[in-house]
């Protein structure tokens, strides 16, 4: 599985990414700015996309927005060091975009949930040809 971590906090986003990497064979890729995330999920949309709410550039709302206007299909896991109200705002937000949230959680995140999260993403089917491709992606 694919799964892009997006987080403006290198220590974080090496944590997560160890992790995942523990949790089985996942092509984990890093990034720490959101519009280079976005290029990204334009270029190969990822099967997951981990993202911190927090972030420069492009807040994790903002980017929640622009990635269901562009029908990325791929799960959603949101991620907050923030008051447990932002994060249930922006679940709901994700929802009513019709993105298929699988979880929004406090930092840090713990393993279990992690794996938990891995496994319902793998579960997920996918539209045919999606996660690759111009146009698959924001």
């Amino acid at each position: 599985m694919r799964v892009l971590l997006l987080d403006d906090d290198e220590f974080t986003l090496d944590l997560l990414a160890d992790m995942v990497a523990s949790l089985g064979p996942h092509a984990v890729r890093r990034e720490t700015s959101s519009l280079r995330a976005l290029e990204l999920l334009r270029a190969d949309a990822p099967d997951l996309l981990i993202c911190d709410l927090g972030l420069p550039e492009l807040d994790g709302i903002e980017l929640l927005r622009v990635v269901a206007e562009h029908g990325y299909d791929g799960a959603v896991v949101l991620l907050s060091g923030l008051d447990v109200g932002v994060l249930q705002a922006a679940e709901r937000l994700a929802q009513a975009h019709g993105l298929a949230l699988l979880g929004a959680c406090a930092k840090p995140l713990a393993r279990e949930r992690l794996a938990g999260l891995l496994a319902q993403a793998a579960a997920r089917p996918r539209r045919a040809g999606a996660g690759s491709g111009p146009g698959r992606a924001p």
